[in-house]
């Protein structure tokens, strides 16, 4: 059975489970190899997830490390952090053998520093411990925190003959080659080699006269979110890292891009949602709760705020009672404008697709908000004269208020996040109740003042 047919026929039931559960009680070690053997790395990783941390860890001992390595990589990161603790330097180390330099920097660099040490001391392949020592004093969220050691290159003065035989040497040691990268003899980029052009090409022909001089790169100081937009735009599927001097250093693959992009989505949803931590479902109660906590907190200051608002109205208030009827519409509205207009400019800010000033985005949004708060109104005047005749005035009051207060919002939700992005804050922090909140108390002191000057007291 080949891997191909293992996925698309994997599924994972409690009665696999149990079965896997009860082999490791056994220590049925045959039966449990034969189970494992055929599936795919990223089918055991799921398995593991549903057993207990020692068995888990007894599975990842009990198979070889050219499978188990990549079983590593695809354990949730909080899972992966108790199973290593289980394992000895020495047992990591070898886990570390089998991998790309960036995978096994990212796996070495979740240890504690003094076992990071011990497992480094381990490793037996002199280039390779040399090569993750390096990527591990890059900022894990630069180009050069992304990127792999392994990669395909070849010198501009080899001829063709040569070139093929050298690159037969350095493919067996990276796991897919997406590009051939040319350099000079000081290893400086000059260019990238098409495989085509290399296969018609005079076997006595230099590469000099073949390769391609146009090559995307990315510095390795590069903000890794800078990187996903590099290779986003152009459909790159790997992209060669270089230093100030334009020496190659290495490369990032899509699948480093993958992760990130998930990654940074993850947490601005977690934003969006005023999860200020990285939080995930198995995390402590204390850990969740400093997580949620101050926005919460933010949230009931903003409560306190309308209340405040709402109070200094009061006299409106007794006059007109059906106003306090249509307040929850109003900063519910209010709210609902202030996200919408928010995750639109934070979308376009992580895409990189913000173009124009910020007053042309600001116009922009002030007519949307003039259409959409206009058609609103209108069905809302209609609803409230026809609920209750005499009341016209009330209606219209309240249907200039909802005009007003969705013009406001979607200003203050189009700003914010381009203020907050100007100044290097996540913008992503203001689509939650960071705008929801704000715009609740401009809303409902917007809707009375309104109120106040339109209705007689």
């Amino acid at each position: 059975m080949n891997n191909t047919e293992t996925n698309t026929k994997f599924k994972l039931t409690d009665f696999l489970i149990k079965q896997v559960i009860d082999l490791i009680i056994n220590k049925d070690d045959t039966s449990l190899l034969n189970k494992f053997n055929d599936l795919h790395h990223a089918d055991i990783a799921e398995v593991l997830e549903q057993l207990h941390f020692d068995q888990a860890t007894y599975i990842i001992k009990l198979l070889e490390s050219d499978k188990t390595s990549e079983v590593l990589m695809e354990l949730d990161d909080d899972f992966r952090e108790q199973i290593l603790k289980n394992l000895s330097p020495k047992e990591i180390a070898k886990e570390i053998e089998e991998l790309d330099t960036d995978d096994a920097a990212d796996i070495i660099s979740e240890l504690p520093i003094d076992k990071q040490n011990k497992v480094i001391s381990k490793i037996i392949d002199a280039e390779h411990k040399a090569d993750i020592k390096e990527l591990l004093e890059y900022d894990e969220d630069s180009a050069g925190g992304l990127m792999a050691k392994e990669l395909v290159k070849v010198n501009e003065n080899w001829t063709v003959t040569k070139c093929v035989k050298e690159m037969r040497i350095q493919a067996s040691e990276v796991t897919r080659v997406h590009s051939i990268y040319v350099v000079d003899d000081k290893n400086k980029l000059v260019g990238r080699l098409s495989l085509k052009d290399l296969l018609v090409a005079n076997t006595r022909s230099s590469i000099q006269s073949i390769y391609i001089a146009k090559v995307d790169s990315v510095n390795v100081n590069d903000e890794a979110e800078s990187v996903a937009n590099i290779m986003q735009k152009y459909d790159l599927e790997a992209i060669p890292v270089v230093d100030d001097e334009n020496t190659l250093l290495g490369r990032i693959t899509i699948d480093d891009i993958v992760d990130l992009i998930k990654e940074e989505a993850e947490k601005d949803y977690q934003l969006a949602a005023g999860i200020l931590q990285d939080v995930d479902v198995d995390d402590t109660i204390l850990q969740l709760s400093r997580a949620r906590l101050p926005w919460l907190f933010l949230g009931l200051l903003g409560g306190i705020g309308a209340a405040i608002v709402m109070g200094t109205f009061d006299d409106i208030l007794l006059k007109h009672q059906i106003l306090f009827y249509f307040t929850p519409l109003i900063a519910a509205m209010a709210g609902n404008v202030g996200v919408q207009s928010s995750a639109i400019i934070v979308q376009g800010l992580v895409n990189d697709d913000i173009r124009g000033s910020v007053n042309n985005r600001l116009l922009k949004e002030t007519f949307l908000s003039i259409l959409n708060g206009a058609i609103l109104a209108v069905i809302l005047f209609l609803f409230i004269i026809t609920w209750n005749p005499d009341e016209y005035l009330v209606a219209l009051a309240i249907s200039i208020s909802l005009v007003i207060v969705i013009i406001v919002a979607g200003i203050i939700g189009t700003f914010i996040p381009l203020f907050l992005d100007k100044r290097g804050i996540d913008p992503a922090i203001a689509t939650g109740p960071f705008i929801t909140t704000s715009n609740d108390i401009f809303g409902i002191l917007i809707y009375f003042y309104i109120a106040k000057l339109i209705l007689p007291l």
